[in-house]
């Protein structure tokens, strides 16, 4: 059997994926809430970064991994304009059908598939760009799903990776205070679950750091691949083009 990790748990592979299941079928009611609550809102400040950086023209084809309540969807349906398409996806059901709900009540039907982002189930060459917002770090093999991304995207394609990563030296005391003493207290008066934001903050320092990322994207076949951080590195924003 091989191990990897679920936070700073080794356990085996096949078990990862459904204990990261449980983590987001417990979290997704109140997903949202809990963000704006985590960052403060800064959040949304990230992901319109995101879209900016995109760049996404209408026609485009776009595709949203690990998209979640729907944020990034829902930015870029409007760029696309009718002529294009943005794709919704995520691995959680639960997660998946928030955003749905989230997107209907805001007029906009997309398509909306279940799926694994190191196994996706569409063509080579198919997309403009794809997204994943904040879901890299939970997959088991990202070397895997770079592989996907890349393949699913066209040449010259576009894949930005928005993520959690290594946050400046001066700040780290402080953030690992917040992280392990006050974010699973939150979780817990919130959303009555300290377990699962215990995770999240243990499942942030085994991502890799900004620089390790970036190699992990030139091999996935991204032959330009650069990253912009933001909040002092809290989060950061990897921008690669497919060869």
């Amino acid at each position: 059997m091989t191990n990897t990790h679920f936070g700073f748990q080794s356990v085996e592979e096949q078990e990862k994926a459904g204990r990261v299941k449980g983590v987001f079928d417990s979290v997704a009611p109140k997903y949202d809430l809990m963000n704006d609550l985590m960052s403060a809102g800064m959040h949304r400040a990230w992901k319109a970064y995101t879209v900016m950086v995109a760049n996404v023209k209408p026609g485009q084809r776009v595709l949203d991994i690990a998209g979640g309540t729907g944020d990034l969807a829902l930015a870029f349906a409007s760029k696309v304009g009718v002529a294009g398409t943005v794709v919704h996806t995520d691995i959680n059901e639960a997660m998946l059908r928030e955003g749905r709900n989230r997107l209907l009540d805001r007029g906009v039907s997309l398509p909306t598939v279940v799926c694994d982002g190191e196994r996706l189930p569409f063509a080579d060459g198919y997309f403009d760009l794809v997204t994943v917002a904040f879901g890299l770090r939970n997959m088991t093999h990202k070397d895997n799903a770079l592989l996907e991304m890349n393949r699913v995207l066209k040449p010259g394609g576009k894949l930005l990776v928005l993520e959690f990563s290594k946050i400046a030296k001066p700040l780290e005391k402080v953030y690992d205070w917040y992280s392990f003493k006050v974010l699973p207290r939150l979780g817990k008066w919130v959303a009555n679950d300290d377990s699962s934001y215990q995770y999240l903050a243990e499942s942030i320092r085994m991502h890799p750091g900004q620089q390790e990322l970036k190699t992990m994207m030139h091999k996935g076949g991204f032959g330009h691949v650069d990253y912009h951080n933001m909040s002092g590195g809290v989060v950061a924003l990897h921008v690669g083009i497919k060869c």
